[in-house]
């Protein structure tokens, strides 16, 4: 029978995009004798991969734990004939931006191989989901959407392990001997409950999978058991253990920008699952026994462990260590997870997309043009001050300087009709300060003609950013946001490519990357909602929206950031805080908006 035939066994973890990503063939070799030895036994990565040093795999609960920050994952074993890509040791990379190489998801490498061996000259990724083309001549990748190319690579090394015999029963869980129903044993509720944390959100009433034989499950190719797997999990901001970073999305192993599904194949072989019919995708040849939602049995105990957020009880490394002191001493337990959230809307038709009531247009673009050319520093600090001729013995809060006495930049700048003991009092808000310290405080800031006073924050002018050039849309779209029932949506996009900084961003002459582009953000279509459009737009115009700096998620720098002004980028859900409901959301980024410069009254202006 099929299950008797010699499958080569690739291990593989889910990164934090919902991506499989395969250990390497020298990782799955150990863990395979660690298996051998004891099927509920923890492998110590670290024994032979010296980077991978802080992650354990409990095998009982199919997890990989991270035992300095307590992020956990859920681990599969994963079955490929040993004619393929791993049972030859061929590993197929793509170049990342730093110039290093990452390998591609092993059924992305399997199907890449097969087009080799077949001599194709290219190969289209469309069928998994993928924009992306295969040149094997120029040996390149190239991005469809975005016609960004990438140079890519086949290199041999050591193959995946291989295995004999039928697939054990703890990795094809819950298939039962003959009735299909899952064992009813300690180890087998266990197994079932941490795998149904892993894979489903809502337990309550959810049903047990039920898969037909074993043979006709196998009848479509190699067997993918992915057991203790599911989609999604929290994750920390950037993939570990060598998988590409989140903000590389031009790969198909980082964060991929999907294409629309291509049109069903017909297909001989399908799995029902939860009345489900899961055709296997062209060229992968995987069929999954073990992804269905399950019930928590009755007396296990639930461990809900703090996602990202910060919500939750329990701390993950604390939970993650619970529980694999459990699994050791057998009893049951079930570590939930956090659910993913829901970040775009269903699909919309063109047809669909209405402008917004009571604003013009549907899109800004901002050029290079459109950059302002600074002013002369001295005539912005005299446009907004008044000479002070009493000066009271209190401190410059710019240089810290006594006001009486001369400014501490005396000396570092040189401005004639500046003289360092010169005091001036702002108009509004009527805050003194020595006048070459605001001359030193405008050449170090935008230089667009504006001033904001250190101390209060008043804005004098009009206050532009530096957000590089770029396009803004919006527009409404029929769907309502949670805690706005009554209201349609609008949907607003924001597109920045990549580019070179200038001389008013932090390193001029160097390139800029603009990572997660198009973002997608929304507001209810109500008055209010309405309001913070036009004064988004507005802020846009004004280029306050992004700004160029090191993002507080991945830590990368010379990077496109947002500045400031909190967005809702998340439609359905509001698991991160940037979702809805929120009922305070709009007057805070009012508010936000206001410290901005971008008010009511600049729109009757």
């Amino acid at each position: 029978p099929l299950l008797n035939m010699a499958r080569v066994v690739v291990w593989e973890w889910l990164n934090e995009h919902g991506r499989w990503r395969p250990y390497s063939a020298a990782v799955c070799h150990h863990i395979e004798n660690v298996l051998k030895g004891d099927a509920r036994g923890t492998v110590v990565l670290g024994q032979v991969d010296p980077q991978l040093a802080p992650y354990i795999i409990d095998l009982q609960s199919m997890h990989q734990f991270r035992q300095d920050t307590g992020t956990m994952r859920p681990v599969q074993r994963k079955f490929y004939e040993p004619s393929s890509a791993p049972g030859k040791g061929v590993v197929w990379e793509w170049e990342n931006d730093n110039g290093s190489w990452t390998p591609y998801d092993m059924e992305i490498c399997v199907t890449i191989q097969n087009a080799y061996e077949k001599q194709h000259p290219w190969l289209d990724l469309s069928s998994l989901g993928f924009c992306y083309l295969i040149n094997f001549n120029s040996m390149a990748q190239t991005n469809r959407q975005t016609q960004r190319r990438r140079r890519l690579r086949r290199r041999m090394d050591l193959a995946y392990p291989l295995t004999m015999g039928s697939i054990p029963k703890s990795q094809s869980w819950p298939v039962g001997a003959s009735s299909g129903q899952p064992c009813s044993c300690q180890q087998c509720i266990l197994v079932h409950s941490t795998r149904a944390a892993s894979n489903s959100n809502t337990f309550a009433g959810a049903p047990l999978l039920s898969v037909g034989s074993a043979a006709s499950a196998a009848a479509a190719g190699s067997n993918n058991c992915n057991v203790g797997g599911g989609a999604g999990g929290a994750g920390q901001a950037k993939a570990e253990q060598g998988a590409p970073p989140a903000s590389t999305h031009n790969g198909p192993a980082g964060g991929f920008p999907h294409c629309p599904p291509p049109p069903a194949l017909p297909s001989t072989h399908s799995l029902t699952i939860n009345g489900q019919n899961n055709l296997n995708r062209p060229g992968t040849q995987r069929v999954s026994m073990g992804t269905a939602r399950g019930s928590i049995p009755p007396g296990v105990p639930a461990l809900p462990v703090k996602n990202l957020t910060g919500s939750g009880p329990v701390h993950p490394a604390l939970a993650g260590m619970t529980g694999i002191l459990m699994c050791a001493a057998g009893l049951p337990v079930c570590l939930t997870r956090a659910p993913k959230p829901i970040l775009h809307p269903p699909p919309v038709n063109k047809s669909d997309l209405k402008p917004v009531p009571g604003v013009n247009g549907i899109r800004r673009k901002t050029k290079k043009k459109h950059l302002r050319k600074g002013k002369n520093p001295e005539d912005v600090v005299r446009r907004y001050t008044e000479k002070v001729k009493v000066v009271p013995d209190e401190d410059c809060t710019i240089c810290m300087e006594r006001l009486v006495m001369s400014s501490g930049y005396e000396g570092v700048l040189n401005h004639k009709a500046m003289k360092p003991e010169l005091v001036g009092k702002l108009g509004k808000c009527g805050h003194m300060f020595h006048l070459l310290c605001l001359v030193a405080m405008y050449n170090n800031g935008n230089k667009d003609g504006s001033l904001q006073c250190p101390t209060c924050k008043t804005i004098y002018g009009e206050k532009t950013g530096s957000q590089p050039p770029g396009k803004m849309e919006y527009h409404v779209i029929p769907h309502c946001l949670p805690g706005y029932p009554d209201s349609k949506t609008i949907r607003i996009v924001y597109d920045i490519p990549a580019g070179i900084q200038t001389t008013e961003h932090p390193n001029p002459g160097k390139k800029f990357s603009a990572r997660g582009f198009p973002r997608h953000c929304y507001l209810p279509d109500n008055e209010k909602g309405r309001k913070v459009l036009r004064l988004l737009i507005m802020a846009w115009d004004r280029r306050l929206i992004f700004t160029i700096g090191t993002s507080s998620t991945t830590g990368e720098s010379d990077t496109v950031v947002w500045n400031e002004i909190h967005h809702k980028t998340e439609f359905g859900s509001n698991l991160t805080g940037h979702g809805y409901p929120d009922p305070n959301y709009l007057d805070n980024v009012l508010t936000e908006l206001s410290s901005q410069g971008v008010a009511e009254e600049n729109l009757k202006e």
